[in-house]
C-alpha cells in the first residue's frame, strides 16, 4: 500500500512542479522603478518579519523534542518562574523588529505615495529637469479601458504605450462604478471612482509587452476588462502615435456616450483626434449636452448653503421646561410652567366628571 501511495505521489509533485516551473511571478520581476521599489519594500518586510517567525517555529520543534515525555535526561524545574536574560530578549528582539518594519514602511509610504511625482526612472538615474512627464488620461468604462493622450490629441481604447525611461502622469476616472487600474510590471494599482479623479505616477524601464487589468470586480464584463501595456522605444513610440493619428476616427462627445455603454471583451480601438475637455467631462459627469457638472453643483449647493447660514436670524433656544433661554431664573410660581399646546379652546377636551 505504501509503495502504491509513493507511485501515486511523483507524478502529482511533478506536476505541481511543471506548473510552478511555468508561472511568471511579474510581481517579484517588474520593468518600472517604482514597481522595483515596492517589490524591495514587500521583500525587505518578509524578511525582518522572518527574523522572529523562523526562530520561533524552529524552537517550538526543539522543545518539543527535548521535552518529550520519552526524553529523561531533560531539566525538569517546576519551581522555575522567571529569568531577567530571557524577558529582554523574548521582548526586546520584537520591539526592534517592529521599529525597523515601521521605519521602513512609513518611508516607503511616502516615497511610492502614488500621488507624488517620482524623482527618479531608476537606480541612480534621477530625472532630468527638462524632461515633461507623458500625461494620460485614464477612464474605466463598462468593461474596456480608454486612454487619452492629450499632448499627441489621440486616443485609444484597450491599448497603453509609453517611452521607456519617461516618467508618466495618469489623471484616472470612472465613468460608472469603481474599478482599480493595475499594470504590475509598471506600479501598485490605483483605483478609479465616477466623479473623481486620481493620480499615478510611474515609469517603464525596459521595452516589452505587458499586461495590464482590472483589480476590483465591476460586473459581468470584469474578466475581459484587459489591456495591453506596450514600453517602446522613443522612435518606436513616435511610430505607434502616428499609427493612431492614421486611424482617421474622432473621439467626439456623441461617440464617448455609445462607447460607455456596456459591452464586453472590446478589441483595440484608436482615435486620431479627441474632443477638447473630454476627460475633464467624464469626471464631472457632464459630457452628455446639457447635463450640469458635478463641481458646478456642489459650488452652487455650497452657496447656496452659506447664503441661508447667513440670512437665517440666530434664534435663541428654550428650555422646554420654562420656555424661556438657558440660564433664566425659573417661574415664581410652579403653576406658571406651560406644559400644553396652545390649541383653539374647541380643540380642548372637557375634564371627564367623576361619578356621583
Amino acid at each position: 500500500m505504501v509503495k502504491v501511495l509513493r507511485i501515486v505521489r511523483l507524478p502529482a509533485v511533478a506536476a505541481a512542479l511543471l506548473l510552478l516551473g511555468g508561472c511568471n511571478w511579474v510581481v517579484m520581476n517588474p520593468m518600472g522603478d517604482v514597481a522595483v521599489q515596492q517589490r524591495n519594500l514587500v521583500i525587505i518586510a518578509t524578511v525582518l518579519m522572518l527574523l522572529i517567525v523562523v526562530p520561533v517555529l524552529a524552537l517550538v520543534g526543539l522543545f518539543a523534542w527535548r521535552y518529550r515525555a520519552s526524553n529523561k535526561d531533560a531539566r525538569y524545574e517546576p519551581d522555575w518562574d522567571h529569568s531577567t536574560e530571557l524577558e529582554l530578549v523574548i521582548w526586546a528582539a520584537p520591539l526592534l523588529i517592529i521599529i525597523c518594519l515601521g521605519a521602513v514602511t512609513w518611508t516607503g509610504t511616502h516615497l511610492l505615495d502614488p500621488y507624488r511625482p517620482i524623482e527618479r526612472i531608476a537606480t541612480g538615474r534621477k530625472v532630468a529637469p527638462n524632461v515633461k512627464p507623458l500625461e494620460v488620461q485614464v477612464v474605466s468604462l463598462d468593461w474596456k479601458w480608454l486612454f487619452i493622450y492629450p499632448e499627441y490629441g489621440i486616443a485609444t481604447v484597450n491599448e497603453l504605450a509609453a517611452p521607456v525611461d519617461r516618467p508618466i502622469m495618469f489623471r484616472l476616472t470612472s465613468s460608472s462604478v469603481m474599478n482599480a487600474f493595475y499594470v504590475p510590471t509598471l506600479a501598485g494599482m490605483i483605483y478609479t471612482m465616477p466623479s473623481m479623479e486620481t493620480k499615478l505616477h510611474a515609469v517603464i524601464n525596459k521595452a516589452g509587452d505587458y499586461e495590464g487589468f482590472s483589480s476590483n470586480y465591476s460586473g459581468a464584463g470584469f474578466s475581459g476588462m484587459r489591456f495591453r501595456f506596450h514600453g517602446l522605444s522613443d522612435a518606436d513610440f513616435a511610430a505607434w502615435v502616428a499609427r493612431n493619428k492614421a486611424a482617421g476616427n474622432e473621439l467626439s462627445r456623441a461617440r464617448y456616450l455609445q462607447l460607455e455603454k456596456p459591452t464586453e471583451k472590446v478589441p483595440v480601438m484608436r482615435f486620431a483626434k479627441v474632443a477638447p475637455g473630454l476627460f475633464d467631462a467624464a469626471v464631472g459627469q457632464c459630457v452628455k449636452p446639457g447635463t450640469p457638472c458635478m463641481a458646478d453643483i456642489m459650488m452652487k449647493d455650497a452657496g447656496m448653503a452659506g447664503m441661508n447660514h447667513m440670512s437665517a436670524p440666530a434664534k435663541e433656544p428654550e428650555s422646554p421646561l420654562t420656555t424661556a433661554a438657558p440660564g433664566s431664573p425659573p417661574p415664581a410660581d410652579p403653576a406658571h410652567v406651560d406644559h400644553r399646546s396652545h390649541g383653539a379652546p374647541s380643540d380642548a377636551v372637557p375634564p371627564k366628571q367623576p361619578a356621583l
